[in-house]
Formats: structure tokens, sequence, C-alpha cells
């Protein structure tokens, strides 16, 4: 029953047997390390979407960034010109930038650009008669939806009352 200390002599050393490698845990580990290569390859796509542009120094670097930052992306919509990946994007930074080395300034670029594509390549386009739809908009909607919420408020209070106070007694009523 219990081991002695003869018995335990007696015994070989040997280590306990480990299990076995299975097939599955070879393929998972090699599907794994496929996944992530393939991640990391399509990752590396998005390194080089938008060409580096030759910039003579870092302040006209910073003065193209914040042009392009100003500037809407026709094709995206909601990204400006500086974020976009859209290949009429990469033209325009282009012609932004041949336009900054041909010593215009940013207003006479944003003319340009609002001659030939309007208002709406603008992210803050200019308040006039043309625009006040896109600037007064938003604020209609809001208050249209605060009045009609006032509205159904009060109709539901007098609902409410109504259907508190007692009906005053008919004539076709018999007490």
């Amino acid at each position: 029953m219990w081991d002695t200390a003869s018995n335990i002599e007696k015994r070989p050393l040997t280590l306990p047997s480990l299990p076995s490698k299975s097939r599955w845990g070879r393929g998972f580990k090699t599907a794994a390390l496929a996944s992530l290569l393939v991640i990391l390859a399509l990752t590396s796509f998005g390194t080089h979407a938008i060409d580096p542009l030759p910039f003579k120094d870092r302040a006209e670097e910073v003065r193209f960034q914040n042009l392009t930052r100003q500037l809407r992306c026709l094709v995206c919509q909601n990204q400006d010109l500086a974020d976009s990946d859209a290949a009429l994007a990469g033209d325009l930074r282009k012609q932004v930038f041949e336009m900054m080395r041909g010593g215009k300034s940013d207003d006479e670029i944003k003319q340009y650009l609002v001659a030939r594509y309007n208002d709406f390549v603008l992210y803050d386009p200019p308040l006039k008669p043309g625009t006040w739809l896109l600037w007064f908009a938003p604020l209609a909607f809001v208050l249209a939806g605060a009045f009609a919420l006032v509205r159904i408020v009060r109709a539901r209070a007098r609902a409410a009352l109504a259907a508190e106070q007692p009906k005053p007694p008919t004539q076709d009523e018999d007490w």
C-alpha cells in the first residue's frame, strides 16, 4: 500500500509521457501564421497610397497640408483632399502643389478650384444666397423637431387631463 524506501529504490526513473503534437495543433499554428502574414501584407499597401511630394521646406509642407484640409474631395464628399485616397483627390493635390510652386496664393488657388468645381469643393463654403440652405437647413430641422415635440407633449397632456375629469351626465343616462 504505502511505498517503502525499498520499493522506491527499485522503480526505474522515467519522465512522464508528454502528449504528442496533434495534427490540429500544427494546422492551427500554420493557419494563424498565414493569417498574420496576409494581414501584414494588406496593411502595408495603405502606407504608400498617397504619393509624397517634394517640398522645399517644412513651411511649404505645412501650407500645403492646411490648404488641402480646407478643400473637399469631390469623390468621397466627406473627406478633405489631404485624407482622401481617391485618384481624383491625388490629381487635385498635385494640381494644388503645382499652383503653390507657381507662386499662387491660397486664395487664388481656392478661387480657381471654386470656378472649376463650384463652392462644393470648399469645406467651409461662404455664406451667400446660394448656400443659405446648406447653412440654415440643419437649424431649421432642429427647430421643426422641437416645435413638433412641443405640440405632441401638449396634445398628450390635454388628452390625459380630459381622461381624468369625469364626464357630466347626459339625459340619456339613467341614475
